[in-house]
Order: structure tokens, then C-alpha cells, then sequence
């Protein structure tokens, strides 16, 4: 009897990871087998849009707060503000969907009954192998969750960056504004 315990994480390259199988055959080695797949870009491109978000972030509140003036005079600055928040709410909802399918994938190829089913010594009809616990994947399901919120959060910030550029700016008529003594003369 013999329990065999694999470890993975993130960036979750699980080729790399290497586990020892039992060998039923008398011999004492454990053979050396590895899992199977590289989820690695979904996972590591979530992570590097989440940086980015951040840094960008941090980067526009520090030009709201403190150079709100040249926020407000320069009229190309809200445009590439727009630019930039609709690309990172893109971004965040392929982000968000192609962790959560790498995350799927993941779960897949860490299921025990599919890691024993892979396994030759469980092929044996004197062999029973048992399935053990199923890896935790609770923060990595509320990941891909946190990630469709950060897209809702970039597109309903996409408003209020847009009411900032002229495009949504409309100029007064003239009449109005003379009904309301704003024209000098």
C-alpha cells in the first residue's frame, strides 16, 4: 500500500512536475512519470494583465489627483485614457475566459481517476489503485471570478472616462446659452 502525492501551482507548467510511481513488481525503485500539459500562458497572461491594471491604475489616480489641470486642458490626454481603459476591459474579459478554460483544463489533467487511469501499474489485475483526494482548486475558481468583475469594473469605468473626452462633450446653442446671460457682449 502506497500513496502517491503530486504537487502544482502556478504557472502551472505540469509537464515539469514529477512524481513517484510505485513499482508492484518486486523491484524497490519507484518509477518517475511527470503530468501531462503546459497551462502556463493563460495563467501567466491573467497574472501580467493583473500588474499591468494595477500599474496603470496607480498611474492614472496619480494624474486625476495631481495633475487634474493638464488632465483638463490637454484634450488628447482623456482620449488615450479612453483608449487605454477599453483595451484593458478587453483584455480582462479574454483574460478572465482563457484562465478559466486553462483552469478547467487543469482540473482535468490533475483528476485522479484520470492520473490512474495514465498509470501502468494500476492496469494490473492484482493491483487496486483507489483515487485520493482531489487537488483544492477553491482560490483558483474564485481567480477566474475576480477576473470578469476587473472586466466589469474596466467597462463601467469606460463611462466615466468617455464623459471626460470631447466626444461627449457637446458644445451649447447658442440661443440657450443668450436665454441664460452667458454670452457677453
Amino acid at each position: 500500500m502506497s500513496a502517491i502525492s503530486v504537487q502544482f501551482g502556478y504557472p502551472f507548467r505540469l509537464y515539469q512536475i514529477p512524481f513517484e510511481m510505485p513499482n508492484c513488481e518486486g523491484e524497490s525503485e519507484a518509477q518517475t512519470l511527470h503530468l501531462i500539459g503546459d497551462f502556463s500562458a493563460p495563467a501567466e497572461f491573467f497574472v501580467t494583465l493583473g500588474v499591468f491594471s494595477f500599474l496603470y491604475a496607480m498611474a492614472a489616480l496619480v494624474l486625476y489627483l495631481r495633475f487634474h489641470s493638464l488632465y483638463g486642458e490637454n484634450k488628447k490626454l482623456p482620449f488615450v485614457d479612453f483608449c487605454i481603459t477599453v483595451c484593458f476591459a478587453f483584455f480582462w474579459l479574454v483574460a478572465a475566459a482563457a484562465w478559466g478554460k486553462g483552469l478547467s483544463d487543469v482540473k482535468a489533467a490533475t483528476r485522479p481517476s484520470s492520473l490512474i487511469a495514465a498509470m501502468s501499474v494500476c492496469q494490473g489485475q492484482d493491483v487496486v489503485c483507489n483515487a485520493g483526494a482531489t487537488p483544492a482548486m477553491g482560490l483558483a475558481n474564485i481567480s477566474v471570478l475576480f477576473g470578469f468583475i476587473n472586466f466589469l469594473l474596466w467597462a463601467g469605468n469606460c463611462w466615466f472616462v468617455f464623459k471626460e473626452t470631447t466626444w461627449h462633450a457637446q458644445a451649447a446653442p447658442r440661443d440657450s446659452a443668450a436665454e441664460q446671460g452667458a454670452i457677453d457682449k
